[in-house]
């Protein structure tokens, strides 16, 4: 025999969810990034801190709120994973700004960072330094380019603030993957099932029916 639904369901759940955890990866990445890379007293350096703490605080907000208000979780999901665009923007313009180049999404370097599965940012420093040590499966590549200058920037040694930017896109990027599916199964969610006002009704006309 089937539970009777609740009125209101199990929520808040949100340290399990995968994209949480890539988020607040990204958030503590992007503070560590900032204070070494950029200006303290910066209005850029409150934004990227400020956008990559707003993506894991709506996260978990949109997760709390969910109980009693699938609209909320759906709106607060939309405004982290619009946080991480931001954030996404301000890495991409630190790199165009310097002259650094930011790598391509099937670089080894970034599918490294990814496979290593990082759980902290000194696991990201980590694999960081193993790029900068030159550790990054690339050995080799564009000596066979015929254009002079771009064999010389592919075999030019990368700068930390070049990995360290580069690192902190691929996450980013897989944080607004996972937000992009969850996003979708919540409006599907939405869509079928609706939202606490049908829930109220369905679990008051169960009552309602169900009485001797």
């Amino acid at each position: 025999m089937n539970e009777p639904e609740k009125l209101i369901p199990l929520h808040g759940g949100y340290r399990k969810l995968k994209s949480f955890q890539v988020a607040q990866l990204a958030y503590d990445v992007t503070v560590r990034f900032c204070d070494r890379y950029i200006e303290k007293r910066s209005r850029t350096h409150d934004q990227m801190v400020q956008a990559a703490r707003s993506g894991v605080q709506n996260i978990a907000e949109g997760s709390q709120a969910s109980g009693t208000s699938r609209k909320m979780e759906l709106k607060l999901t939309n405004v982290a994973r619009a946080s991480l665009e931001e954030l996404r923007l301000d890495f991409e313009d630190f790199l165009r700004q310097r002259g650094l180049p930011q790598w391509p999404r099937d670089d080894p370097r970034r599918a490294g960072l990814i496979a290593t599965r990082p759980a902290t940012a000194e696991d990201v420093a980590a694999w960081a330094r193993t790029v900068h040590d030159g550790h990054d499966g690339r050995h080799g590549q564009g000596k066979e380019k015929t254009n002079s200058t771009e064999s010389i920037q592919s075999t030019k040694p990368a700068t930390f603030p070049e990995i360290a930017a580069n690192g902190a896109l691929a996450l980013i990027t897989v944080a607004c993957s996972l937000l992009d599916r969850q996003i979708a199964t919540l409006e599907k969610n939405f869509t079928e099932e609706g939202g606490f006002t049908e829930r109220l009704y369905r679990v008051r006309t169960h009552r309602r029916n169900s009485r001797p």
